[in-house]
């Protein structure tokens, strides 16, 4: 039985300085197995983060549902946690103090709250920076107290909005092997919306394609590669084979971008 399950999911905006509106998002339906990792891409505009943000509840759906194990999703919840490109960690807080914010927003009565936080700042690796502020880390680190903090709080989906976007190609590399290593250790159902077509393979059960216009799924890419993952199928012919697909799909959308933006010079 799926955990996730959307049916219809319609998302509108309303455009700068008019009273007029727009579809952003237009009959989506999809259905997502518990413990499953799905990416999504597409081209820029065409609502990736917007159904990102509507499974976490953060925007309204102007039609359609999505339910979590059987509840219908009215606005955030606690079974739920949401990894942004931009990690906004608290500044004044050193890094087990940001892992520890959101068990202390939920009042958290499990047990010893440092030790559940210091527990996974272990999982990311950065048990001897607990003392340390976000300043004085890289990129990288502060993601990985972005995704401890997530992880934390015990979510059951784990929803990731580009969150290695602003790293260098080396660093967002590594950070998706640990990724992976923490997935595989939790298995969180996890959506990770990315740009890179390459990272979305490497991570996924599944690529959702979506396409824009309004934005709709073009296609779902099931990605059959052993795990765990190894930096060496990257240059496999299976691999090379999932590359081409999704390449096609988005070399096809920004041909009609172009296409678009001429038609309407």
């Amino acid at each position: 039985m799926a955990q996730i399950v959307i049916e219809d999911l319609a998302i509108e905006y309303k455009k700068p300085n008019s009273d007029a509106r727009f579809m952003a998002v237009e009959g989506i339906s999809y259905s997502i197995e518990k413990g499953a990792f799905v990416t999504i891409v597409g081209a820029s505009g065409c609502g990736k983060s917007s159904l990102l943000m509507a499974l976490a509840g953060l925007i309204p759906l102007a039609r359609g549902s999505v339910t979590i194990d059987g509840k219908t999703v009215i606005g955030p919840g606690s079974d739920r946690a949401v990894v942004f490109q931009d990690a906004s960690l608290l500044p004044w807080r050193s890094v087990l103090g940001n892992v520890s914010f959101g068990l202390e927003m939920q009042r958290y009565g499990g047990g010893d709250l440092k030790e559940r936080a210091m527990h996974y700042i272990d999982k990311v690796g950065l048990t001897r920076f607990a003392d340390y502020h976000p300043h004085q880390l890289s990129g990288g680190m502060r993601q990985r107290v972005n995704i401890a903090r997530a992880l934390a709080v015990d979510p059951e989906v784990l929803l990731m909005d580009e969150p290695f976007g602003a790293l260098d190609a080396q660093t967002r590399e590594v950070m998706g092997d640990d990724l992976l290593d923490i997935w595989e250790r939790d298995k969180k159902t996890a959506l990770f919306v990315t740009h890179s077509i390459d990272e979305a393979i490497f991570l996924a059960d599944e690529v959702l394609v979506m396409g824009k216009d309004p934005g709709h799924v073009k296609d779902i890419v099931k990605i059959d590669l052993p795990r765990p993952r190894t930096n060496d199928m990257y240059d496999s012919e299976q691999f090379n084979e999932y590359r081409k697909i999704l390449r096609n799909h988005l070399a096809k959308d920004m041909a009609d971008m172009r296409m678009q933006t001429v038609a309407e010079a």
